[in-house]
């Protein structure tokens, strides 16, 4: 007899909340971005109502006006070790770039925060859109968009032989014999591809969950293309069911084709939940805080986002028909892809379109009750287009605290959520097995010298 399916859910946690006027309401404070006390609680909630895990979205560039919303943020895995002390159970995702890292630094990286955090760290790939980025690192643009895709395959590649360069039982620590870990047991990789030359090994053991859970989150056809062949989780936008629908079944069938079990993936769409007690109270909630936007910078982002001047895009008038193509956008292809159709499909005004965007950036956002809000996740869930929501609060941190202890429990009682955890490690609360090295069974040669010594 199978086991029933339950869901997946992750809070993803974003300074004051995703709404961006959020941090204009009385009660949040807008220097919440860069204290860590903020998100400790944050992670604590989620805890208290047994989510999967938290996450961070991430960038190496000051994003969006200054003007418009709390723009700077901690590195995340730097703020994910302070996060592990403070919880005991809840999974610890960060995101991190392939093009703008070394697979080295990063492996190790995320190899500490897996041992800082008892096994509970993920990794978020992405593969970082737009020029400003870019010159930040001596590049004058972006590489195409087939080039980063294929450098983060290679990225993963290459940290993965590096997660399993050390055997599980390479520490030894014989203190009679005087002997603290076994040679035979660490390898180099020596790795040489198109995009990277590594010897290793890592310089830190095999970690608790042997590979930190890879998470993925673009959408394009490369996106999906990376994703089936390496993601075990991945967070997606979609406005439709339909949409969800064909997404999820896509994805699903690409893992399948390379080879690997569709179940060891877990797609995990983005909502924004605007919760009241009664389905007009949420929805003058909601109304409150889209009167927050200012229009002015918020049309600034959408104009870079649709690569056209700000001028353009009138706020009382459709997006005009002459957009760029989706061929022709080298960067954050599937965003664009959905912003548009949305605009298209409800024919939006900017100034509305603006409104949509301003609680999730593409993001589905449903406002309602906790029944209501429960019934929106059961529906994608049973037919067929989510493993499990990434749950993005408007506010922070009602809005998280609003939902662990009003949906959590309606969904607990259907029976498809979790009451207590029953693993330690991220992996196991997504139910997917600690990966066997890559090169068990396999005798390293003998290490030479590495390093100084001193």
């Amino acid at each position: 007899m199978s086991t029933p399916r339950t869901l997946h859910l992750n809070a993803f946690l974003m300074s004051t909340g995703h709404h961006e006027a959020s941090w204009r309401l009385p009660e949040s404070d807008p220097l919440a971005a860069t204290k860590v006390a903020h998100y400790q609680r944050l992670a604590r909630i989620a805890e208290r109502g047994k989510l999967d895990s938290i996450f961070f979205a991430d960038s190496p560039v000051l994003f969006g006006e200054v003007g418009r919303r709390p723009a700077g943020k901690l590195e995340p895995t730097v703020l994910l070790t302070a996060i592990a002390g403070a919880t005991e159970k809840i999974g610890l995702i960060a995101t991190a770039s392939t093009t703008y890292n070394e697979p080295f630094n990063l492996a190790r990286r995320f190899a500490s925060v897996d041992w800082v955090s008892g096994g509970r760290a993920g990794w978020n790939v992405v593969t970082t859109a737009g020029p400003d980025a870019a010159r930040n690192f001596g590049v004058d643009d972006q590489p195409a968009h087939a080039v980063r895709y294929e450098r983060a395959a290679e990225f993963i590649e290459v940290a993965q032989k590096l997660w399993d360069s050390w055997d599980d039982d390479a520490i030894v620590a014989d203190k009679a014999e005087g002997v603290w870990g076994d040679a035979g047991r660490i390898r180099t990789i020596d790795h040489e591809g198109k995009h990277f030359r590594v010897r290793g090994p890592l310089n830190v053991p095999r970690s608790p969950q042997g590979h930190p859970l890879v998470v993925q989150a673009g959408s394009s056809e490369n996106g999906k293309n990376l994703a089936a062949r390496y993601a075990e989780a991945v967070f997606t936008a979609h406005q439709t069911l339909a949409d969800a629908q064909a997404f999820y079944a896509d994805l699903k069938a690409r893992t399948a084709a390379v080879g690997r079990d569709p179940e060891g993936i877990k797609i995990l769409p983005g909502i924004v939940p605007v919760i009241g007690a009664s389905e007009a109270e949420a929805l003058k909630l909601e109304r409150e805080l889209d009167e927050l936007i200012k229009p002015e910078y918020a049309r600034e982002q959408l104009a870079k986002t649709l690569r056209v001047a700000p001028e353009d895009l009138p706020l009382d008038r459709q997006l005009p028909a002459d957009l760029p193509s989706e061929d022709e956008i080298e960067g954050a292809k599937s965003r664009y892809t959905l912003i548009v159709e949305l605009a298209r499909r409800e024919q939006l005004t900017v100034r509305q379109l603006i409104g949509r965007l301003g609680g999730g950036r593409g993001h589905r956002t449903f406002a309602g009750t906790a029944e209501q809000v429960a019934d929106a996740i059961q529906e994608w869930f049973d037919a067929g287009a989510a493993d499990g929501f990434n749950i993005m609060p408007p506010v922070l941190p009602s809005g998280l605290e609003t939902f662990v202890d009003q949906v959590v429990p309606v969904l607990q009682e259907r029976g498809l959520f979790r009451r207590e955890y029953t693993a330690s490690t991220l992996r196991g609360h997504y139910g997917l097995e600690r990966p066997v090295s890559r090169y068990a069974g396999i005798e390293a040669p003998q290490l030479t010298s590495i390093g100084s010594g001193f």
